[in-house]
Order: C-alpha cells, then structure tokens, then sequence
C-alpha cells in the first residue's frame, strides 16, 4: 500500500479528481475576490455553513459591505448590527480592523504574498493559507478541523492534534500535499469537503473514499485524538426587563467578547429576585448559559452603561441573539410590539 506521503502528487490527484465531479457550489467558491473569501472564512469559524448560507448572513454582509472600502467606512455599531445571531462578535470587530488596515496600508488591496498576509492583523495560518489558495491559486496549506481528521486518519496518527507535535506534524503534511497539487484551491477545498461529507468524527464511510488507497487508519473513527476534553461550565445569568411607555431599559456591555453590543440589563443581587418573565438557555464556546428574565426590581440605580432605548431605535442597535429573543419573547408575552 503507498505511503500518502509517497508520491504525494498521486494522493493530490486522486483527491482533486473527485473534488472535480463531488464538490458543493458554495457561493465563496464561485469567486477569487480575496475580500469575499475572506469573508467566508471569518465568518465559518465556529459557525456551521448552513447558519451562513440558509440564514442568509454571506450574501447579505457583502450586500452592505460589497468591498474592504465599503467596511472600513460602516460604523461599528452597523458592523456588529450585520453580524448578529453569528455569535463571537470579536470576529466582526477584526474584520472590521483589518478593512480599516487594508485600505490604509495597502490601498484597498489584499497583498497577494502570503508573509504579508500573515502579517496582517487577526490573520492566522489557516486564514492565510485559505486566501492564497482561493483567491490566488498559489500552494499554501491550510488545517482546520476536517483537514486534520482527514490526515490523522491517512497517516494513522495518534499524536494529540492539541499538541505542539500533532499541530507541527499536521502543517508538514498539508504542507507537502498541496505543493504537490496542481489546483492548491481545489485541493484543500477537497481536504475539507472529504471531511465534512465522508470522513466524518464518528461516521466515516471508508468505501466511498477517493484516498482510500493511500489510507493507513485501521480504526478511523478513533481518529484524531485530542490530549483533553472539552469541560462545559454551566453558567446562570439574569437580567431584569424594564420599560416605559415608549423606551426599554437596555445595558451596553464593555470589557468582554461582546464589547458595544446591547443587552438587557444585569439583575443586582437580591435575596428574593423578582418575578422570572422568561427562561431560556444558549451554548456559547464551553459554557452553557441558563438564561433568567426577571421583572424589574422595585429600586435599582441607573448605571453609566444604561440607557432608555426608544422602542424604534431597538432594531438598528446591535444585540446578542440569545438577548433579542428572550426580549421578544417578554414582549410579546407583555403584548407589547417591538420592531425587528
């Protein structure tokens, strides 16, 4: 049985022939704009494509913000406003930094040199590997989640992947596939899709693998191994509601992930909370959140980060989901209209 590594280019073949007739018509694939790959690829980080895609989030992100130019010049407050309901808000105020950056530095243009991308602001290796693939064609690797079961499984190795080894070992090898490919774009688009529709975590279907050949994993869904688990912290978090006649008192948050987004505002310790208006629960990285909706307490101080919204400028600021939804959810249950 060949080694993958050994000829690599009949591994890259064999994966970008099958690419050729498999492969998913993804709207970021239709294109080399780097700013619309870009794009793509920020917003697929730890978001599925189907939340991307069905929920409309691509096509309506590049309707507002067409061009690097068109970013750089939206107010943040619009910017975090687009990206709501993706979560991990700081992707959006670094993709908003890097604009800015892009068309101060670099006129507007992706440098095309994957060192200067690497060099640009919230850029990564994988980041950078994905542009100069897609967009420029050129053979830089790229590791995501897919790619490294995908060769964990090939090479049959039980090295950590969350180790120094495992993550030095899985570049070396994207490294050297894609150098041997004669579509690098199409190629590490491939290495993802093999792993998103054949070689998955827990399914893998081995017959239908075009690398099959090359493959020296004896049992693959024990494939790729991870040196620690993933603990989920199960979080409480209330709020109070509180409204006028016209306004809802709302809270801007400051010094966390979700700097400048808005949110109902924070309960103040009680030995007997109020009223619970509304429950609900949301996962975010490895904590789970039980979120708990409460009346307003009788007395309570205005604090800096509070502000009267006025029922009509609810919908232009920009509003974690799980928040939005526990306040329509109040609201409706109060029959009181709220603007989307």
């Amino acid at each position: 049985m060949p080694s993958p590594a050994h000829p690599p280019e009949a591994f890259a073949s064999a994966l970008e022939r099958w690419f050729a007739e498999h492969r998913k018509d993804y709207p970021w694939r239709q294109t080399t704009d780097p700013y619309a790959i870009l794009v793509a690829e920020v917003m697929l980080q730890q978001t599925q494509i189907t939340t991307v895609l069905d929920r409309g989030y691509y096509a309506r992100w590049l309707e507002q913000f067409p061009t690097f130019e068109a970013l750089a010049a939206a107010e943040e407050d619009e910017v975090l406003r687009a990206w709501e309901g993706l979560g991990y808000y700081r992707r959006a105020r670094n993709l908003h930094k890097l604009a800015k950056h892009i068309v101060e530095l670099h006129g507007g243009v992706m440098p095309r040199e994957p060192s200067e991308i690497l060099a640009l602001p919230g850029i990564g290796p994988y980041t950078t590997g994905a542009v100069a693939s897609f967009a420029f064609g050129l053979k830089e690797p790229i590791v995501d989640g897919n790619v490294a079961r995908v060769l964990m499984r090939v090479f049959d190795d039980r090295t950590p992947i969350d180790t120094t080894e495992g993550t030095k070992r899985l570049w070396e090898r994207a490294k050297t596939l894609v150098r041997a490919s004669t579509k690098p774009g199409d190629f590490n688009s491939g290495l993802m899709e093999l792993g998103q529709t054949i070689c998955r975590v827990s399914d893998a279907e081995c017959i239908r693998c075009p690398v099959k050949a090359f493959c020296r994993a004896t049992t693959p869904t024990e494939l790729p191994i991870k040196s620690k688990r993933t603990v989920i912290t199960e979080v409480t978090e209330r709020v109070f509601f509180h409204r006028s006649a016209d306004s809802i008192l709302l809270e801007q948050e400051t010094g966390n992930r979700r700097t400048g987004m808005w949110k109902l505002p924070a309960l103040p310790e009680s030995d007997a909370p109020p009223t619970v208006l509304h429950k609900a629960s949301y996962g975010i990285t490895r904590y789970k959140v039980t979120l708990w909706v409460h009346d307003a307490p009788k007395t309570h101080s205005m604090a800096d980060s509070h502000r009267w919204i006025p029922l009509g400028e609810l919908g232009d600021l920009p509003m974690p989901a799980p928040y939005r939804k526990a306040l329509h959810a109040v609201m409706r249950a109060a029959d009181f209209q709220l603007e989307a």
